[in-house]
């Protein structure tokens, strides 16, 4: 029998991971642990200063929660963007040090189509309005990963 893995999604914002994360979710019969779902039921997205710190501290408390469900051998899937080299540099050695394999997906964009989605999450969506400020550090802060750190790289040409 095949243990459970964590399937790690990265993509920048309005990228479309959410949609590709439940048809994933669906494939491989996986929880979902999601850092904004998690924020926004709590909190609302206007944490301000705070978001950050609140942030990291979702993401601590979920990469638990994942180390639970994979003990107990079901697949789990984190979607939360893993924007910088070195959070996903972090999430592989947690799972890892734990003794479960990783899947790393990536969720490659263009910048018309990743425009288009901000548009459409802005007026259909309450979640995280993406304002030009917000969009800009997403610019700035994404690091594009290289090849050997993903095993399925996912061009979303949708919309």
């Amino acid at each position: 029998m095949e243990q459970a893995k964590a399937i790690l999604i990265c993509g920048k914002l309005c990228c479309g991971k959410s949609t590709y994360t439940e048809t994933l979710r669906r494939e491989k019969h996986a929880a979902v642990l999601s850092c904004d779902d998690l924020t926004l039921a709590l909190f609302d997205e206007q944490l301000g200063d705070d978001h950050e710190r609140v942030t990291q501290k979702a993401q601590d408390y979920l990469f638990q929660r994942a180390k639970e469900l994979l003990e107990l051998g079901v697949p789990v899937i984190l979607e939360w963007g893993f924007w910088t080299r070195e959070s996903r540099h972090k999430a592989t050695c947690f799972f890892r040090e734990q003794g479960f394999e990783t899947e790393w997906h990536y969720i490659d964009i263009s910048e018309e189509v990743w425009h288009r989605n901000i548009q459409k999450r802005n007026k259909t969506s309450g979640a995280y309005f993406v304002d030009e400020g917000l969009a800009k550090k997403c610019e700035e802060l994404f690091e594009v990963p290289k090849p050997e750190e993903i095993d399925i790289w996912y061009c979303n040409n949708w919309n």
